[in-house]
């Protein structure tokens, strides 16, 4: 019997009975294997993470990272029938990015399916034989408009081509959409922990969300609920492969409040800006330019985090210095940042990029992560004063005085007292 019965497309019953799956002796031996890091997709075998067939599932959760929940709620509410498999048709990648080198290196790429993008050319005999196999990458192409950029225009940043950039301000790039997929015994040993801690760990402070974590050690392969990544490419992405090619590169993570409505607190936005303009630059003298957008709102700790910490840091004693910004995120949350970027690389060895001649971030985290990925930076470009808006100044200084990269003289104790940011008018 079927986990769940449809009387019509639009009505969902949920059976009283509930198939866990966390126990392996129903399913072992009946899915296909993942030989994470084999030469080829047909020795790695697929992701099979989809629910239509429990008896094929190889890796632990489920597509759409965090978007699942939307989903559960449709088929809860009949909108959705449960048993709907996507029609693939035309969705194939706008162009073709790999294979190299690295994608069949399992140190290299944990975090992400190399493979994830065209299942339909890959793994054509499993499709065929029933296997509800699903990208967990797509690539597209698209016009990008912001009004910095014909503002860049005006103030001869950045010169219209009529290809990359066009006089109206638009941008033609490609954009790859990426689900996170974890590796979970090289997960560990990037983050120099076992594999048992981290499976635990993961089920313990998900709530018990996933049982197979600790039930199913011979399923090796987590897609978590939790945000991917987006790729901007400015150029030619055929040119990937190519190491004489320039690339300009800027990792962003996400900042809901500066990046989409144009909050002053933070210099997220006019980063990203700063990150485009330079890939654009780099694009137009025929190298490449990318930008790496992960879903880590607030440090990875949340909105809800990042907006108690903006009252704590306005109502504290003395107002929002720069030499408190840091300290009141670890009063809150009981650490400064949890965006560990020891899995941010593999999106880079995705693309087959092994050098980065200008790298548009001030992070010592992400410069050291790159680093330890075997990835050289030749530049590392901090943002330029003029970007930075007058209530993020104590962010900057902070992180200045922090050690974070840049060329300005690193503030004194008493410089970081003075530098402060308004109150909440």
């Amino acid at each position: 019997m079927s986990e769940t019965e449809t009387k019509s497309k639009h009505e969902y019953v949920p059976l009283k009975h509930i198939v866990l799956t966390s126990h392996p002796s129903a399913y072992a031996g009946k899915y296909i294997p993942i030989q994470w890091g084999a030469e080829s997709p047909k020795a790695r075998g697929p992701v099979v993470a989809s629910l239509s067939n429990q008896v094929h599932r190889n890796a632990i959760g489920s597509h759409s990272g965090s978007y699942m929940v939307y989903r559960a709620l449709a088929v809860a509410s009949g909108k959705l029938d449960p048993e709907h498999r996507p029609d693939l048709t035309h969705t194939h990648p706008s162009d073709e990015i790999g294979p190299f080198s690295s994608w069949c290196d399992p140190k290299k790429i944990v975090a992400i399916d190399p493979w994830g993008a065209d299942v339909g050319q890959h793994f054509t005999e499993q499709l065929e034989e029933g296997y509800d196999i699903r990208p967990s990458i797509a690539v597209t192409k698209a016009h990008i408009e912001m009004p910095e950029l014909r503002e860049a225009i005006q103030a001869g940043r950045v010169t219209p081509d009529g290809e990359i950039l066009k006089e109206n301000g638009s941008c033609v790039v490609t954009k790859a959409a990426i689900e996170p997929v974890w590796f979970l015994p090289g997960v560990a040993e990037r983050f120099g922990i076992d594999e048992g801690t981290l499976r635990r760990n993961l089920f313990q402070h998900t709530g018990g969300m996933y049982p197979e974590l600790i039930t199913r050690p011979d399923l090796e392969v987590f897609l978590p609920p939790i945000g991917g990544h987006t790729v901007y490419f400015f150029g030619d992405v055929n040119q990937l492969h190519d190491p004489n090619k320039r690339v300009a590169c800027r990792v962003h993570d996400e900042c809901n409040g500066s990046d989409v409505f144009g909050s002053d607190i933070c210099t997220c936005r006019p980063y990203l800006i700063h990150g485009i303009e330079v890939c654009i630059e780099e694009a137009q003298k025929g190298g490449l330019g990318v930008i790496v957008y992960n879903r880590k709102e607030g440090r990875a700790l949340g909105e809800v985090t990042k907006f108690l910490v903006y009252n704590a840091r306005k109502r504290q004693e003395g107002g929002d210095t720069a030499a408190q910004y840091f300290a009141r995120t670890e009063c809150v949350a009981g650490i400064q940042d949890v965006r560990f970027q020891e899995l941010m690389p593999d999106v880079l060895n995705w693309l087959g990029i092994n050098k980065i001649d200008r790298f548009v971030s001030m992070s010592n985290m992400k410069y050291e992560a790159l680093a330890s990925a075997g990835i050289e930076v030749n530049e590392r470009l901090s943002i330029p004063d003029d970007m930075i808006p007058e209530d993020a100044q104590v962010e900057i200084k902070a992180k200045i005085a922090a050690g974070y990269y840049s060329v300005d003289e690193i503030p004194t104790e008493d410089q970081l007292l003075d530098v402060k940011g308004r109150d909440y008018k």
